[in-house]
């Protein structure tokens, strides 16, 4: 239940949904196979290994998690079957076929194929701070947290999430960083890595990595106007990641010192033991993302009419099981 990526949403509303109402509404979607006509399915697990809820409660925090399955029917096996069909119907009956028959013979071909092609399936979970107001989804892209979003939506009938917005462009805070690395406050540190781009959309890209950020390397691509686009950064001496211009938060990682807090509980089973790693994590990127969104020149909550509620600055505590 570590997560490795965070694509973040703002409620502009508060979340009201307990664990129990919030677990009717996606049970009217629970996760279900493939059927053998299906090319893809998609719905709700439980986040516990072995779990049977649909959803985990931890105080203020809800986890949910998605689960997809996807049939692999290669293109080039249906065009190959559909090609070596036309030639035998040419053959055989001697004559032309055409775009419409072509297009029926295809969806036979495919349905015919599907009840024997392979399966693959991912998951996608996320959790809701009611707290704070995060909708917080483990995915490496936008596209990838649309499915969760969406389906949650269709639950719900509405779900009121918004990317984030703040005061100031990310990208010209982060620029300002490497240009003046004392407005990096503590506890942040730049790690080795970083993304520069000159701007518009046809800017040249240039990536380093394992180098001194504050570098004149580095300097000298700034002076010649191009501007931070991702950068790698330590957060507490906890969490380790890669931050984006566009707020997305990659290659997340909590560090050796943060994972042993919960290592040093005596919990055996399953459920125990997700419990406890995710009440660590959450609690601790409640407290990071409240730093982040400060660094980062504080939010810009104008399109929600609402001020998110301070975040408390008192170390993560686990209870023993």
């Amino acid at each position: 239940m570590w997560f490795k990526n965070l694509i973040l949403y703002r409620f502009s509303k508060p979340f009201e949904y307990t664990a129990e109402t919030l677990e009717e509404k996606l049970a009217e979607q629970r996760f279900r196979p493939c059927s053998k006509s299906e090319m893809s399915s998609f719905g709700w697990v439980s986040p516990v290994p072995d779990g049977d809820s649909l959803i985990h409660a931890s105080g203020q925090f809800l986890v949910v998690t998605a689960k997809k399955e996807d049939k692999l029917l290669p293109a080039s096996v249906v065009r190959d079957a559909l090609k070596e069909k036309i030639e035998t119907i040419e053959h055989e009956q001697g004559r032309k076929v055409f775009k419409k028959e072509k297009d029926q013979l295809k969806d036979e071909i495919t349905r015919d194929l599907l009840p024997r092609a392979f399966s693959r399936s991912s998951r996608t979970s996320a959790y809701i701070d009611s707290r704070n107001g995060w909708l917080i989804v483990d995915a490496s892209s936008f596209r990838k947290a649309e499915e969760l979003t969406s389906s949650l939506r269709s639950c719900l009938g509405s779900l009121p999430v918004l990317p984030p917005a703040l005061k100031s462009s990310p990208s010209a805070i982060m620029t300002n960083w490497l240009q003046q690395s004392a407005d990096l406050p503590a506890p942040f540190i730049l790690g080795d890595e970083c993304e520069l781009k000159e701007p518009g959309e046809e800017g040249g890209i240039v990536r380093c990595k394992r180098v001194d950020l504050l570098s004149e390397e580095v300097s000298l691509h700034l002076t010649s106007g191009k501007v931070v686009s991702r950068i790698a950064m330590q957060w507490d001496e906890s969490i380790d990641c890669i931050l984006g211009e566009d707020l997305c938060i990659k290659r997340l990682k909590f560090t050796d010192t943060l994972q042993e807090q919960s290592d040093a509980l005596d919990i055996e089973d399953k459920a125990g033991r997700f419990d406890a790693d995710f009440t660590l994590m959450a609690l601790t990127l409640e407290r990071f993302l409240s730093e982040l969104i400060n660094a980062l020149g504080g939010e810009d909550t104008s399109r929600t009419g609402q001020e998110a509620e301070p975040v408390g600055m008192e170390e993560p505590e686990l209870a023993e099981a």
